[in-house]
């Protein structure tokens, strides 16, 4: 058969539901064209959710430290130990900004930081229990495997301990933190001192066994290859065979300001959306599949909806990791639920754990909190900005 009719094969199979090969993902995000790419994933996204709702969350990310050990090239917010810049939010500070994410509809926080150095388990217990204690209603879907590694590391403990304690003091869901790349070449040109892929894996894999769902994420645009990508999405489809635990898909883009790669390499706005279709494709056994509008842009957030995506994401009201690193873009509820909707979808506010917690059928349906604003970032201010309060912006 020509190479037409393979891709074309491929696609319809896919499309219907079954599974495609890591080779026939490469072949397709190389070589398929665009338009009946897109439609083969918009195929499975309108299979798995007829009634064409597209979700969205209201979550604040919460830094408690910026410094860390491990030096990723990649990242801006660090900052390393006895560093001039480098600084620790206290518990009361955590709750006042738990506290102002309530009052604005958020139902979600995700707390994430550094690799302290004397950060162990100890801390994420006291911090967790200080969150849940004070927000029973507040999901915690917070760190990642390599913040999990490097607390078990500190405490002397194992994995499935560290991962027991921290459940037991109100973690309810692991972030996708820290994937980046995940196969080994350009993990190590961009991370040399973090854990292995496969070891990243390995903690997640601890984690669905012991109770603890999470998201699964990939950087893109720091020099990886079409080939590393899509062995990327390999690795993850073969916990997921294993496991059922990742919720979501999220591809991201590498922000190349205040960094040491200094943006040598970035991901164009097309490749981002081949690989979101791929992603759709592939990962037959994941459930949902979510855009980064923070780091591509509205514009590509929204016709990723009709490459498979069936979220948009969330509306942060603080964000500082990616921020630090050149991310400008941000929105508003009302521009956000727009997206949506003038991409021929209905809006839905979600939970973590995607149950709907209200469908805009209608846009008389729409909510009308003028303050709901993302996002704040805080990074450049003395101390990560503690104390300072959520700008209330206009959505105007």
């Amino acid at each position: 058969m020509t190479e037409t009719r393979v891709i074309s094969d491929i696609l319809q199979r896919a499309a219907d539901g079954g599974r495609i090969t890591p080779e026939e993902a490469l072949l397709l995000y190389t070589e398929a064209p665009l338009h009946p790419l897109g439609e083969a994933a918009d195929a499975v996204r309108r299979r798995r959710y007829p009634d064409n709702v597209v979700t969205y969350l209201i979550d604040r990310n919460i830094n408690y430290t910026n410094v860390c050990v491990t030096a990723c090239k990649f990242c801006a917010f660090y900052r390393a130990p006895k560093h001039a810049e480098g600084w620790t939010h206290d518990t009361e500070e955590i709750l006042r900004r738990c506290a102002e994410a309530v009052e604005l509809g958020a139902t979600q926080v995700m707390l994430q930081g550094g690799h302290h150095p004397q950060y162990g388990v100890e801390y994420y217990e006291n911090l967790f229990g200080a969150v849940k204690k004070a927000f029973p209603q507040l999901v915690i879907h917070s760190i990642g495997p390599s913040e999990i590694l490097h607390m078990a590391k500190v405490s002397a403990v194992s994995i499935e301990d560290a991962i027991k304690r921290i459940k037991a003091a109100g973690l309810d869901s692991i972030a996708g933190a820290g994937a980046e790349m995940l196969p080994e070449r350009p993990r190590k040109a961009i991370a040399p001192l973090k854990e292995s892929g496969a070891r990243w894996l390995e903690v997640m894999e601890v984690a669905h066994t012991l109770g603890v769902e999470s998201t699964a994420t990939m950087m893109m645009g720091t020099g990886e290859t079409a080939a590393e990508r899509i062995e990327h999405l390999r690795m993850i489809r073969d916990v997921q065979d294993r496991t059922k635990g990742f919720r979501s898909f999220i591809p991201w883009t590498y922000q190349p300001e205040n960094n040491h790669l200094k943006g040598r390499t970035q991901a164009t706005g097309l490749e981002y959306l081949r690989l979101v279709a791929v992603a759709r494709l592939f990962f037959e056994t994941v459930p949902h599949l979510q855009a980064s509008w923070l780091t591509t842009g509205k514009d590509i957030g929204q016709l990723s909806l009709h490459m498979g995506v069936d979220d948009l994401g969330s509306i942060m009201l603080e964000e500082n990791v990616i921020s630090s690193a050149g991310a400008r873009h941000r929105s508003n509820l009302h521009e956000l639920i727009g997206l949506i909707r003038t991409a021929d979808r209905i809006p839905a506010q979600r939970d973590t754990l995607y149950n709907r917690l209200a469908v805009h059928w209608t846009p008389q349906d729409d909510p009308k909190d003028e303050r709901v604003v993302s996002h704040f970032s805080s990074i450049a201010l003395p101390g990560g900005g503690a104390g300072r309060s959520l700008p209330l912006i206009d959505a105007k």
